[in-house]
This record gives C-alpha cells, sequence and structure tokens, in this order.
C-alpha cells in the first residue's frame, strides 16, 4: 500500500463512530504534531523500528480510557484510517 493510497482512504468520522475499536483495544492515537498518513504508511509496512520510537515517545500510543472519554463527551470528530487489524486516530487541529 503506497502513500497514496492510505492518504485516499483517510476520512474524518465522529469518535462516537470509534467506539467499538476502542472498547476491542483497537484504536490507536497519533500525536497532532507526526503525519498520520506516514504513521499509517509505517504500520502497513511494519516498521518495528520507526513504531516502537514513536511509542517510546509518546506520539503513538492506545486509546485512553481518558482521552477517549473526553473525545466522545465533546463529540469530536477525528481524522482516522484503518491499517488492520488498527484504526488510527488523530485529533483535528
Amino acid at each position: 500500500m503506497s502513500k497514496k493510497d492510505i492518504n485516499l482512504e483517510t476520512s474524518q468520522i465522529p469518535w462516537h463512530e470509534l467506539q467499538r475499536f476502542f472498547a476491542s483495544g483497537l484504536a490507536i492515537t497519533v500525536s497532532k504534531d507526526i503525519d498520520l498518513v506516514d504513521v499509517a504508511y509505517q504500520f502497513s509496512k511494519d516498521n518495528k523500528a520507526q513504531v516502537e520510537q514513536w511509542l517510546k515517545e509518546l506520539k503513538v500510543a492506545p486509546v485512553s480510557d481518558q482521552q477517549a472519554l473526553k473525545w466522545y463527551e465533546e463529540n469530536i470528530d477525528m481524522w482516522a484510517v484503518v491499517v488492520k487489524p488498527w484504526v488510527l486516530v488523530q485529533e483535528k487541529t
């Protein structure tokens, strides 16, 4: 999958519609200071070294209960892209 393909699959979606992925432990949050498409591309290529670095820097992490509740209460839209089995989400800026 190319970055162009991933970009075409990225969309805005209400957090409410992503609850089932969060409940399944499959929602991954991506920091606003890195590119969601690049992160999805690295996930799709199974670039473990880069993903581990982002995890270590807390730029990529499983969505926490606190984040999920805040997003739910605020009814916000997210940028999201699926890289099976994960759904990568990023707050809109």
